[in-house]
């Protein structure tokens, strides 16, 4: 009884004063670009067909769209701090609505390679001001509605990777890409309608100085970030790098078909859809450091004995196991935006997130290289040792970073 008036309680706090269908439209939004993001994993294979990509170069077009994905988010974040959470939000769609359309008809590498730097610059405006708006509609309850928020982001990535790969098994890789781009359209169209007209608030930001960066930096450092922004960078790495090449290690290394390996790859974001909102509503509940060590010791004994498992079973427990490490970005991001000042959280959380994510989008590129050069059972071993890096840095954090 307890347990089921806590989940209403939850849902009405969401839901209540008219907060509920924003907290869709955004939500929804995520799960598109996620999802639009995440599609390239599985279509991997035929793109190394099509384009003649060794590993190492599929590595690189994975870390070209994870460097787009973090390089825009600090412009995002003063973006939001200065301006319209809603048109940074709209724009962030429209741009990957765009860069897609290339993406299909790209005739060369390096077409392909500019048009998925799009793809990720597109992505990245969206994540800052998401956290933004919601730390304004939420306060006292951003680890929930985050948690929500990215959880519907893994419901895109369940749903979207296996039908791209039916769609270029049926018809050709292109159609495994080219029917997102009617949903980001539409999502565009949805934010722009539902969200609120803002108006500019004041802020640390409001004019770009010298003294401004000094102010936001500073803020940081009383803040702790730079421990916290090194272990988000650890995690990117090791996130990055196991769902860039998870489907194709599948097929090369484990022998599944394409689309097996494609219906574990969403197994591993559903199991994210029902983790978020628990690890986000845990850290509002028992905060950042025993939440996140919570839901990262089952990935790294995941990691290490993946390289020792064969069958669709045993890869299923393996996957699913893994899978709890996505319950930390509705940790960290919710600590961030709780210990980030007001006046500059658009700002300062940019500054982290674009740090950490463009240090861990290296990860791709060089687990690419590892397993070009024949060790890449080797490779998921050495993310389990980082991944088990993460776990003891988060339990030197201070207790008042916990709560």
């Amino acid at each position: 009884m307890n347990i089921y008036r806590s989940i209403k309680d939850e849902l009405t706090e969401l839901w209540g004063g008219g907060k509920g269908k924003s907290l869709v439209v955004i939500a929804s939004g995520w799960g598109v670009l996620l999802g639009a993001r995440m599609v390239y994993p599985v279509l991997l294979p035929y793109l190394r067909e099509s384009f003649g990509l060794s590993l190492t170069v599929a590595g690189l077009l994975v870390t070209v769209l994870w460097l787009g994905s973090a390089l825009g988010q600090l412009p995002g974040g003063i973006l939001a701090d200065r301006y319209s959470e809603r048109v940074v939000m709209t724009a962030g769609a429209v741009v990957v609505a765009a860069a897609l359309v290339v993406v299909t008809v790209a005739p060369t590498p390096l077409a392909l390679f500019l048009a998925t730097g799009l793809v990720g610059l597109g992505q990245s405006l969206y994540p800052i001001a998401r956290i933004t708006i919601l730390s304004e509609t939420y306060p006292g309850r951003i680890g929930s509605a985050l948690g929500v928020t990215m959880a519907t982001g893994d419901l895109g990535q369940t749903v979207f990777p296996p039908v791209a790969g039916v769609l270029a098994v049926a018809v050709a890789w292109q159609a495994g890409i080219g029917f997102l781009v009617p949903l980001l359209v539409l999502v565009g169209g949805l934010l722009w309608v539902v969200l609120p007209a803002q108006t500019p608030t004041e802020s640390a930001m409001d004019t770009l100085s010298a003294g401004s960066a000094r102010y936001v930096i500073g803020e940081l450092r009383r803040a702790n970030m730079t421990f916290v922004a090194f272990i988000l960078f650890l995690y990117i790495l090791v996130w990055q790098s196991f769902t860039g090449f998870y489907p194709t290690y599948l097929v090369e290394q484990k022998g599944l078909a394409s689309s097996t390996a494609g219906l574990l790859f969403s197994v591993f974001f559903a199991f994210g859809v029902v983790v978020k909102p628990i690890a986000g509503a845990a850290y509002d509940r028992i905060g950042m450091r025993n939440a996140l060590v919570l839901v990262l010791v089952g990935p790294v004994a995941g990691l290490v004995l993946l390289p020792f498992v064969s069958g669709f079973v045993p890869l299923f427990a393996i996957t699913a196991l893994v899978s709890t490490m996505l319950g930390s970005g509705a940790i960290t991001q919710s600590f961030l935006s709780d210990a980030i000042p007001d006046d500059i959280r658009g700002t300062g959380l940019g500054v982290v997130r674009t740090v950490a994510a463009t240090l861990g989008a290296l990860g791709p590129v060089l687990f690419g290289a590892v397993a070009d050069r024949g060790y890449f059972d080797e490779g998921y071993l050495l993310l389990a040792v980082v991944l088990l890096a993460v776990v003891l840095l988060t339990l030197r954090l201070p207790r008042a970073a916990a709560s």
